[in-house]
């Protein structure tokens, strides 16, 4: 067991969250390498192709976490963990808050126009309301 490691005793926190090993093809890794090199990768922010050989092959690790993403078992881990904390009393929920002036929107996000863009007359160049010059139809230079 490395450093930063799952302990035994939060393992068995968060096996019994996990989905069931085995399913369709061959064997599976066994989910608690698998979840350490998650938290490895997480915790250090290797790239995961870079993840150490302790915890397997990378893109197993990588695709375990991209489908617990995609399924909800991130979610549903939260959710129990959570639930476990607040029954044993380790959550004061007074403290729990979100102050949106925290939360900043790209630029691009505020103010922008909400009607479609103006299309031109015909026989008016985009942009202005002056009629089309001689010199601004085909084959102008």
């Amino acid at each position: 067991m490395g450093r930063g490691d799952l302990t035994n005793r939060e393992w068995l926190l968060l096996e019994p969250h996990l989905p069931p090993t085995g399913g369709r093809g061959g064997r599976w890794s066994d989910h608690r390498r698998v979840l350490n090199g998650i938290l490895f990768r997480i915790r250090t922010g290797v790239p995961w192709r870079d993840l150490p050989e302790r915890y397997g092959v990378w893109k197993t690790v990588y695709e375990r976490h991209r489908r617990w993403s995609a399924d909800g078992t991130w979610d549903r881990i939260l959710q129990a963990v959570q639930a476990d904390a607040d029954l044993d009393g380790r959550i004061d929920w007074s403290m729990v808050g979100v102050d949106s002036t925290s939360c900043r929107a790209h630029q691009h996000a505020a103010g922008a126009r909400k009607a479609r863009p103006r299309v031109p007359k015909k026989g008016r160049r985009p942009g202005t309301t002056g009629p089309m010059r001689d010199s601004d139809g085909p084959g102008a230079a």
